[in-house]
């Protein structure tokens, strides 16, 4: 008799699908924070949808974790190349040999064009080939590390991952204190690193309680409570004593080699009996009773014979009701006679057919199936049997939509994201090109949009941005497209124009809907939006210079005063590099200190013109751009989001030139530096004037603060606390630029405020408008009544400082009195002449 052999058995039905993947240039913290949150042991670095790397759990061990810099790499310096890969179409078998020959235990498994699909570990291998029987037989004892590397609980995490590497382990057990045990492994190295430094005690980070079993245990129960705790490791304990140490890897190490060809050769002999006789089928029923995929087997004329309990746990239907009948039950009707036709004959053809296939369970639910039929033939070749194994897919093709969905759309609006939207231009583009026709791309982006999010709240905003994304697509032609970049920025994608009026057309359309009015719960209010257009093939030749010099030009409409739309030019281009190259030099120079610098602008006594203080003003100086002015960098650095080391690096060169004069035997005067609101508002503000008080050994008073009234703005109760403690610190403080912003009377009373700076516009208009003196008598008057000094701003003239006469005013400051100078000369005029010469 000729052995007809089994069908074999492919990889892709062990693979996991869920890959974990990054790009070379993805730094590795980043990277190993994903595999700590999501508990993989692998990441695939893939590049142009190749596997160009790979690294894993074992790899942190190799990592030099003295340095607080060893993750701050990109991953494609430390990955491991090449990664070892199979086709999908490979056989179990063939994945074995791999494993063996390469010494390794993950393997990718990839598709026809070498873009990865799935990953295979060794532990898949013997964890899916039906090892229960085994395990069920031989005890923990014949499995377990009886020499279990152990470490003491006061070794640094980064001594622990050497001594893992070095003895070829993958957990070490630690001793936490005199009675009490831990367990630290890769994974625990892995999901330390990037929230512990190297020198951190490991005793801290073991795993406690220890879960434990006994060493006469079966292996089945070890693997079973290492499943169902998601634990790596089991210690085995006898007469309460640590005997060893048992994890997956310990309970698939115990399974021979020999073992597995024994299950093979089973596995053949089951193929060969259901093949040869009814007799030798209830024997192969028995054998395939346990498998988890969905086995049918009929007679030549399709009628059921045999199904087993995975068949019943996924249809609904028992044995008894299918007996005698034919497969059609699970019918769904979604597949014509056409599809079963060709499936017969490919069967009869090959012996064989693989598919997925749409089937109905008992309750009428549809599912998925990936179905696999095999014609079964006696000697002479004449069929005898059909075996049709089964497995419900219908949750991996949810998943994998839902994943195709999220890579593609926008998970709020359920709009196209920058990633299908940079698809659909890259085809407009070719399409034009070819029709020698137009296209317009709008970059449009909502004015104010923030101050909606932080006084409604997010689910406001959320809200809102769904409103938005119906508005314009009410506005929009059929073929147009409307995507959704992320936060409050969009695009549209107008194919086929026939003119650029009519793109300004639309943009003019989209501004005065979105200018409507929107009402959120009980809330009514406007917004606007500002638009920046560019054209194909006018402005650019390709889609992403479309993209950029849209941006270019919604940005120049946010400039120029925001709710409206612009054309892209050339001219914005060359705008935006300017733009951006100083923002790298203030960058540059906020790291370095070069270039930045203080000047001093005197407050004196209004009657006796004496000093009675300064006040600090920023001054940057670069090769390239010359002296910049405030009005220019102070915008850049809030754009950038650069004020808070602005502001410090301020503060700090305040602080070292009061020392130098103190030091010198000046008697420096009090200085006052402007603090921003991301500044002023930061949680450790106290702790830095603290210690910036400390280190340069200033007494109290030499250092106060102002802020404008806009950063107090919807937070007095929350600022009062603060500033109590800055005056304890002996800083006074100011509120700049009074009577512009939200002056409120009730802030006035419950703020604890030293001063008020009276803005200089209300200063320049004394003696030409009657509201400008109505308005500096009653702040003046007011201030007296508080007992607040005031200061004006903004004196230039003589005329001015005699107006000032009339009011409560005791301090002035303004080019009459002094221009702002650097410390130098500050020194040499107000500090003292005979000893000007030693300041700096």
């Amino acid at each position: 008799m000729t052995d007809i052999p089994s069908p074999p058995v492919f990889i892709e039905r062990l693979m996991h699908t869920g890959l974990l993947t990054c790009a070379s240039d993805t730094p590795l913290r980043e990277a190993v924070e994903r595999m700590a949150l999501r508990r993989f042991s692998a990441i695939v670095v893939v590049e142009n949808d190749v596997a160009v790397g790979i690294w894993t759990e074992r790899d942190s061990l190799r990592l030099d974790l003295t340095r607080a810099d060893c993750l701050d790499v990109p991953i494609g310096q430390v990955m491991s190349r090449p990664v070892r890969s199979l086709p999908v179409h490979a056989t179990v078998s063939e994945a074995e040999q791999w494993f063996t020959r390469h010494r390794c235990r993950h393997l990718l498994v990839v598709d026809g064009h070498g873009r990865p699909v799935g990953m295979v570990s060794q532990t898949d291998m013997a964890q899916k080939q039906g090892l229960e029987p085994y395990l069920s037989l031989h005890p923990v004892s014949k499995a377990m590390d009886i020499a279990p590397l152990e470490l003491p609980g006061h070794m640094s995490l980064a001594q622990a991952a050497t001594e893992l590497l070095h003895h070829n382990r993958d957990a070490a057990v630690v001793s936490c204190s005199p009675d009490r045990l831990g367990i630290i492994t890769e994974q625990d190295i892995l999901s330390s690193i990037t929230r512990c430094p190297g020198a951190t005690p490991i005793g801290g980070l073991a795993s406690q309680p220890l879960l434990s079993v006994g060493p006469e245990d079966s292996l089945l129960h070890a693997r079973s409570r290492l499943l169902d705790h998601r634990s790596r490791y089991l210690t085995v304990v006898a007469n309460g004593q640590l005997a060893g140490l048992i994890g997956f890897r310990e309970i698939i190490n115990s399974v021979e080699h020999r073992y597995l060809e024994e299950l093979q050769q089973a596995l053949k002999q089951r193929d060969q009996a259901l093949l040869s006789s009814r007799l030798n089928l209830q024997l192969a029923e028995r054998v395939i009773e346990a498998s988890l995929e969905g086995i049918i087997i009929t007679d030549p004329d399709n009628r059921i014979v045999f199904v087993n309990p995975a068949f019943s746990h996924t249809t609904g239907y028992s044995i008894e009701e299918v007996l005698g009948r034919t497969p059609a039950i699970l019918s769904s009707g979604r597949h014509d006679a056409a599809f079963y036709h060709d499936m017969w004959q490919t069967l009869n053809d090959k012996g064989y057919w693989r598919g997925e296939i749409w089937n109905r369970r008992k309750s009428g639910q549809l599912y998925l199936e990936l179905l696999t039929i095999t014609a079964i033939r006696d000697d002479d070749g004449q069929i005898t049997h059909f075996a049709a194994l089964f497995t419900d897919i219908t949750h991996i093709r949810e998943n994998e939509d839902r994943i195709r969905k999220l890579a593609y759309y926008d998970a709020l609006t359920g709009l196209p994201n920058r990633r299908l939207l940079e698809d659909r231009l890259e085809l407009a583009v070719r399409h034009t090109h070819r029709n020698k026709q137009h296209l317009a791309l709008i970059f449009l982006d909502l004015d104010h949009f923030k101050q909606v999010n932080d006084t409604l709240g997010h689910a406001a905003g959320d809200e809102l941005l769904l409103d938005v994304s119906r508005r314009i697509r009410g506005r929009l032609r059929e073929d147009d497209t409307l995507a959704r970049l992320g936060g409050d920025e969009f695009i549209v994608l107008l194919p086929e124009l026939s003119d650029a009026e009519e793109t300004s057309r639309i943009a003019r359309r989209l501004i005065d809907a979105i200018a409507e009015p929107f009402k959120i719960g009980p809330h009514e209010f406007r917004i606007g939006c500002s638009l920046g257009i560019s054209l194909y093939p006018d402005d650019a030749d390709s889609a992403e210079q479309l993209l950029h010099h849209a941006d270019a030009a919604m940005y120049q409409a946010k400039q120029e005063g925001r709710n409206d739309y612009r054309l892209y030019s050339r001219d914005m281009n060359h705008q935006q590099h300017q733009t951006l190259a100083m923002e790298t030099a203030l960058r540059n120079a906020l790291e370095t200190g070069d270039g930045l610098s203080v000047h001093y602008q005197p407050q004196v006594d209004r009657a006796s013109r004496a000093l009675a203080g300064a006040e600090a003003l920023a001054r940057w100086y670069h090769p390239d751009f010359g002296q910049v002015s405030p009005g220019e960098f102070i915008p850049l650095a809030e754009r950038a989001g650069l004020m808070v080391p602005l502001g410090l690096t301020l503060l700090r060169q305040v602080a070292d030139q009061q020392r130098r004069w103190l030091d010198m035997g000046l008697e420096p005067v009090p200085v006052s530096v402007n603090l921003s609101a991301q500044q002023f508002w930061q949680h450790n503000l106290l702790v830095q004037f603290r210690l910036l008080l400390a280190e340069h050994r200033l007494p109290a008073g030499l250092i106060g603060i102002e802020l404008t009234e806009s950063v107090l703005l919807d937070k007095q109760q929350q600022a009062i606390p603060l500033l109590n403690e800055l005056r304890k610190l002996g800083c006074t403080i100011a509120i700049d630029d009074f009577g512009t912003g939200y002056s409120s009377l009730s802030y006035l009373q419950d703020l604890p405020v030293d001063m008020l700076k009276i803005d200089r516009s209300f200063i320049q208009r004394l003696g030409e408008s009657r509201s400008s003196g109505a308005i500096l008598a009653a702040v003046t008057g007011l201030a007296r009544e508080l007992e607040l000094q005031v200061v004006a701003e903004g004196v230039e003239t003589e005329a001015q400082m005699t107006a000032l006469g009339r009011y409560p005013v005791a301090l002035v400051q303004g080019f009459l009195t002094g221009r702002p100078l650097p410390a130098q000369d500050f020194a040499g005029q107000w500090l003292g002449k005979a000893r000007c010469g030693l300041a700096t």
